[in-house]
Parts: structure tokens; sequence; C-alpha cells
């Protein structure tokens, strides 16, 4: 229990400084948007975006802390190297993609993304082939994703209980153990040990994901706009939570529920003109223009000033 603890809490450090180093890269990617900016308000930015890295590592770390229900389900260490490289390798390549994304539209990852690939997937990824370094974006993805596995494998490796540690001297006082107290061994410690440990760390989890030990909403995305410069506010935040947040909203069933999304294009123009147009307007050119037209006011309620209109 205590080696896949060790194991739980070196792979959460071992993404926090993941994602403080796609943070940093950003910053110096995108340096000259840092003007007369103090650097104390960078270190603000920083010191926010830990706790929006921290909601996006404690949904990751949620398999790892679950697995303390079973001593069975903490030896598949294989397994949870896998889910935890494959997550660093998403939120790897969204880092990555956000450099110059935010470059070219100051703005994290979100709904744009979405808006750019449904209208013309096909010209917007030519776009970016020839326009932006693509190939040397995904060889340093690649290698860093390999990079961030095999430290995920040494941090695997150095927490793992050695049998080594059962040496000699101590093997009769742990048989003695064993047989009086099965659970005593270290082996496999007792249930409520590990339910112990499960609550403890899904309040850990559950305070990382809100951001926040205050009462009310948790943190959210405008919890970040807290100092007078909007790239040190942006960059307080995290991609890839805006990125999944954007994408929830883009396939959610809440957008079929806008009435311009189910109004008939037709029909909401008759709607429009019916709430704005008046018996005096005529329209231009009711085809190309939907709203376009001439006001003529009533004769009879035009004002009769001589001094205008001769006499």
């Amino acid at each position: 229990m205590r080696s896949h603890l060790a194991f739980t809490f070196l792979s959460a450090a071992l993404l926090l400084l993941l994602f403080t180093l796609l943070r940093l890269l950003l910053l110096i990617h995108n340096r000259d948007l840092i003007g007369d900016t103090a650097v104390t308000t960078f270190l603000d930015a920083f010191g926010m975006g830990i706790r929006f890295d921290l909601q996006a590592i404690s949904y990751a770390s949620l398999p790892l802390i679950f697995a303390f229900l079973s001593p069975r389900l903490m030896g598949l260490r294989q397994l949870y190297r896998v889910w935890l490289s494959v997550f660093a390798g998403i939120a790897l390549f969204t880092g990555m993609l956000e450099l110059d994304f935010y470059r070219e539209f100051h703005q994290r990852l979100n709904g744009l993304v979405f808006q750019y690939l449904g209208e013309d997937p096909s010209t917007v990824l030519s776009m970016l082939w020839h326009g932006f370094p693509v190939g040397r974006y995904l060889l340093g993805w690649v290698l860093v994703a390999w990079l961030f596995a095999r430290v995920l494998s040494w941090c695997e490796q150095v927490t793992r209980l050695r049998p080594a540690a059962f040496n000699a001297g101590t093997t009769g006082s742990v048989e003695m153990r064993s047989i009086q107290n099965p659970e005593a061994s270290g082996i496999a410690p007792a249930w409520y040990y590990r339910l112990c440990v499960l609550l403890l760390c899904l309040v850990v989890a559950a305070a990382s994901a809100r951001g926040t030990f205050r009462q009310g909403p948790p943190l959210r995305w405008g919890d970040a706009f807290v100092t007078d410069s909007p790239f040190a506010n942006m960059l307080g935040l995290n991609g890839l939570i805006t990125l999944t947040n954007a994408a929830r909203h883009h396939w959610s069933s809440s957008r079929n529920n806008a009435w311009h999304g189910k109004m008939p294009e037709e029909l909401a123009q008759t709607v429009v003109r019916d709430m704005l147009l008046t018996p005096q307007d005529q329209l231009i050119d009711p085809n190309q223009a939907a709203l376009r037209r001439v006001f003529t006011p009533q004769p009879k309620g035009v004002l009769n000033r001589p001094g205008l209109i001769g006499g």
C-alpha cells in the first residue's frame, strides 16, 4: 500500500512538472507579448496555473486512487503506467498545439478549434501543414512523450516494494506474523487501512478538482483574470481543461436547445422581420439583404414648419 501511495503521488508530481514546463514553453514562445509586465505578475500566473493543473491531475489520478480498494488492483502497475503515459501524451500534444494557436488568436485552446475543423477540415489541415513546422512539432512530441514514459517507468521501479526488503533476518518474524494475522504481514493490508487511505486520497483529489477550499462554485476560468496583463491571465489557465470544456459544450445536447438551432432559416427571417419592420418600411432587396429597407414617414406625422416649407 505504501508503495502504491508513493507511486500515485510521484506520478501526480511528475504531471504537475509537465504542465508547468508547458506553461513556461508557452511563455517563451510568445515572449513578444510580455511587454513591460513585471516578473511578479507572471509568478502569480504560474501560481494560479498550479490550481488549474491540479484539476486535470486529480481526474487522471482517479484510477490509481480507486486501486486502494483491492491489493490486486494495486498490483496493476503496468496498466497505470500506460494510462498515465497516454494522458501525458494528450496533455503534451495540446500544449504544443497551443504554442502557435495562442500566437494567432491570443486565447487558450477553446471552441475555435472545433469551429475551424468543422468548416473545412482539409483546408485547415493544409494551412497548418504549410504554415507551421508540423514535422518538428510531431518529432518533439514523440521524443518528449517517450522521455516522460521512461521517467514514469523509473518512478514505478523506485516505488516498487522489492523482495530484498524481506531478508533472511526478518523472514521468520514475517512468516510468524502472516500466520497469526495475514493482513498484518505487509503484503495484504487490512481493508480498513486501505479504506482510510482511499478516503484520504479522495478528499485530496476532490479539493484539487475544485481548485479551492471556499464554499460555492469551484475554480472557474474567470478566476485566472486577476492581473492587469491579459497574457499573464491567459497563461494561468490550463489548455487541456479549456479544450475539454469546449468539447463538452460543443457536443452536448444543450446546444440543440437554442432557438436558432431548431428554427428553419426562412421562419427565423420572417420572425425577425415581423419584430422590426413597420408598415412604412419597404425592403430594398429581400433576397440579398434581410433587413435593408427604406422608411417612408406618414404625412400626418410630419410637422409643418413654415420656415423650411415655403410660405
